[in-house]
This record gives C-alpha cells, structure tokens and sequence, in this order.
C-alpha cells in the first residue's frame, strides 16, 4: 500500500501543470528570500559560489550557481577517472554478464536504463558508478575523462526522487525517470554518462552541441536534485580508488587504469 500510495504523489506531482509551477516559483524573485534558508539548511559553502549570496536574484539561480576558478583541481594524470560532479557514491562495482546490477534491492538491466539492448552489449562484465546529487551539492556535471560523443538522446517523462526513499518505494527510478544519456569514447573503452531527472522538476542542461571534449570540461546542470550514472566498458586494468558511500568532489580521482607488467 505504501509504495501504490508514493507512485500515486509522484505521479500528481510530476504532472506537467505542477511541475511548471514549481519551476515558475523557485526561478521568481519571490523565492529569494528562500535563499538564505535554503543554505543554512544545506550547510552550503558560501565562499565557493561564484557570487556573494545576495547577488542571487531566485532560488533557481543560486541553486544551479557556478563555482569560483579553481573551487574544483581537476586530477588530470592519463591514467585516472576523475568524479564528473560534487555528490555521494551511492553505489558502485561491476556489471554481470547479463547486462544488471543491483541497487537498494531492485534489479536493474542496463538494457531498460539505456532502452536498446545493441548500446548495453559493450558494458557485459564493465564497471558502473551511481553519483547521487542532494540539494547541497554543486549541480553542474563535468566530463569524467578526454573523449567524445558518439550520441546524445533522452528516454522516460514522469521523474521519481532518486534519494534513497525514491529507489526503495520508486518504480525502478533510473530505468523510468526522464534522463539525458550520451555515448563517450576515450582512450580506455567506451563510457556512458546517464543525467537522470529527479521529482518535479525534469530540467538537465546541456550547455553545447560539441563533439569532442576534456576530463573535467563542463558538460551541463541540472534544476533541483538529481543522479548521474557512469557506465564504463569492460577493461580488466580498471579499479575503483573509492568505496560505496564516499562523499566526491568534481574532479577527484575514482578510479584508475594499472598497466600489468
């Protein structure tokens, strides 16, 4: 009954009428006086944003803020993935050979994340990361590594929260949740970063339409609270430097590639 009756809140809230207004609400002047709150609340480092609070002119605003230059050291040896945004390791570790994994109980393939079986063949036996973003972090994505993009699509409309109340009562959030996936390739196997939308408010930001990019290179935002997910190809030099539940910054190393001797 609990899990029928939070499908049934998420599915009124995301309502596209409710969700407009929403966003109608936090990007009004109105909202500014949530800011203040809004950071206290978060424990926010105010002396990391790019402005003073008061230079905020909605919640929006100061909730999608940049960072000062050099807030975030980019790790940038060839031989590491670095963390492509500021939140929680929720989860991590290797793909089966039938495409799944498991989160909070829930069985996910990688298939209905990705919606094409032909795109989860190159990820049997890989690698994945589940970065979750709470309302305290920076909520721009970064690139984890130099490559390029292969393709760029979205999949799914009514967004559940992807916090951790969401993956236990939610209806497998990330396979159903309205997400921006792209295709990388790098020098160590091919990547997919998935930005998956959270309750309300379906926004993911992509700042350009550019082809080929660097570790660390800004990618997009997202509006409110979100998840990225890092699948990476089988690679059998490839280890995590990090165990699940680790807090990350933009551009920590979290892995790293080992050359067998």
């Amino acid at each position: 009954m609990k899990k029928i009756l939070f499908k049934r809140f998420v599915e009124l809230s995301g309502h596209p009428v409710s969700s407009a207004l929403l966003k109608t609400i936090a990007s009004s002047r109105l909202s500014r006086k949530l800011i203040k709150p809004f950071a206290k609340t978060y424990r926010i480092n105010e002396e990391e944003a790019e402005f003073p609070i008061d230079n905020y002119d909605s919640l929006q605003a100061y909730f999608t803020r940049n960072l000062k230059k050099g807030s975030r050291p980019i790790d940038m040896r060839s031989d590491t993935l670095i963390s492509p945004v500021d939140g929680v390791v929720t989860e991590l570790g290797t793909i089966d050979m039938d495409q799944t994994f498991t989160i909070k109980n829930h069985l996910y393939s990688i298939k209905q994340i990705l919606g094409d079986e032909k795109r989860a063949i190159p990820y049997k036996g890989g690698f994945f990361y589940i970065f979750y973003l709470s309302p305290s972090h920076y909520h721009h994505f970064h690139y984890p590594y130099d490559g390029n993009i292969e393709s760029r699509y979205a999949l799914g409309t009514t967004s559940f929260p992807v916090n951790d109340l969401g993956l236990r009562l939610g209806n497998q959030p990330f396979a159903t949740n309205y997400r921006i996936i792209s295709e990388l390739s790098t020098a160590h196997g091919r990547m997919t970063m998935i930005k998956v939308g959270a309750l309300n408010v379906n926004s993911i930001h992509i700042l350009d339409s550019s082809t080929s990019f660097t570790k660390g290179e800004e990618f997009g935002y997202f509006s409110f609270g979100s998840t990225v997910i890092l699948f990476m190809e089988n690679n059998e030099s490839f280890r995590p430097t990090i165990p699940v539940g680790s807090e990350v910054k933009l551009g920590q190393a979290i892995g790293e590639w080992v050359q067998h001797s």
